[in-house]
């Protein structure tokens, strides 16, 4: 199974249709898609920063706008199906479709060492991959990508959040950092996985 991260900032760009068909069309019963916040997260960081109230607040809007993102997407691509657990995920994926997830789970009464701004949805992408047992991770951005920098490179540079690297450190799986224009590159090798294991 794949985990293919949609970052937020694909909300309006023209790329993102074309990422969904690909992973509706190609991913099923393979690839489970969650979607960064985008604007929706942008407006619960702003809301904070003219409020000043807690992060575990913060961290709750910031998961509703994972959600609403997830419900544009399906918005987008109904052939993605809505998902809300780990059972719901495996029940998608056994019928030969795409799973889109929907992170009602993450949300909290009370505040532990996640509900920060230090983890975005990146490195909640990263730990549902862990929790899954995926075989791979893909996290899509909008900003340039250094082919040859590490995870903490990427993460020194702001590209991916503050923890991601640090959660990244012992996962059994291989993590690709794409730009959007690498839709070609992902649509290949998924291709030549259901090639190989159809044999």
């Amino acid at each position: 199974m794949w985990i293919v991260k949609i970052g937020g900032s694909l909300a309006t760009h023209a790329m993102l249709p074309a990422w969904l068909d690909l992973l509706s069309q190609c991913g099923g019963g393979r690839v489970t898609v969650v979607c960064g916040g985008g604007g929706f997260a942008d407006e619960a960081r702003r809301a904070q920063a003219h409020w000043d109230f807690n992060d575990l607040s913060a961290h709750n809007m910031a998961v509703l706008a994972m959600a609403q993102m997830a419900y544009l997407v399906h918005a987008l691509n109904p052939a993605l199906q809505l998902t809300r657990s780990k059972a719901d995920i495996r029940r998608v994926l056994h019928n030969g479709q795409t799973a889109l997830w929907l992170p009602f789970e993450l949300q909290r009464d009370q505040a532990d060492p996640n509900t920060n701004w230090d983890v975005t949805s990146d490195s909640i992408a990263l730990e549902l991959a862990r929790r899954l047992n995926a075989e791979r991770l893909v996290v899509v951005k909008s900003c340039t990508i250094d082919p040859v920098a590490s995870l903490a490179q990427l993460t020194e540079a702001g590209v991916l959040d503050r923890r991601f690297a640090a959660l990244s450190v012992g996962v059994s799986f291989p993590i690709e950092i794409v730009h959007h224009d690498d839709l070609s590159r992902i649509r290949s090798m998924l291709i030549g996985e259901v090639r190989q294991i159809g044999g």
